[in-house]
């Protein structure tokens, strides 16, 4: 279950300009339900489960993919939890691409990308 954004005034809490009064969690839980409101054909998001716990990384990724299956969505991210079951992932190194495809074509076919997961699993 996803941990709740609490706020001590609930929808009325001010949260400092450029939410200078929220922890990093509550910054991210709150833009990224802004993307649930949105009508955009595109989405990008971009280390937005950064600063979570791995619990609601999964459980807002988890929905994400349910909510959001419709929509093109360009997820950004260094942990591989974020991107194992998308459509298509583009491996890049010293800023180029160096492969793609999905998880498994990429573990199969990319030694600089299993290496990385094999980095992941360990940590």
């Amino acid at each position: 279950m996803v941990k709740p954004c609490f706020l001590l005034e609930g929808l009325d809490t001010e949260v400092g300009e450029r939410g200078r009064f929220l922890s990093g969690g509550q910054s991210q839980r709150l833009q990224i339900a802004r993307t649930y409101l949105k009508d955009a054909e595109i989405l990008i998001f971009d280390e937005a489960t950064a600063n979570l716990d791995a619990d609601s990384e999964y459980a807002i990724i988890s929905s994400l993919y349910s909510v959001l299956k419709e929509k093109t969505v360009v997820i950004i991210a260094h942990s591989l939890s974020t991107v194992k079951d998308v459509d298509c992932i583009f491996f890049l190194e010293e800023g180029k691409i160096t492969g793609s495809g999905t998880h498994k074509e990429l573990l199969e076919n990319h030694e600089r990308y299993a290496r990385f997961v094999q980095e992941q699993m360990i940590e």
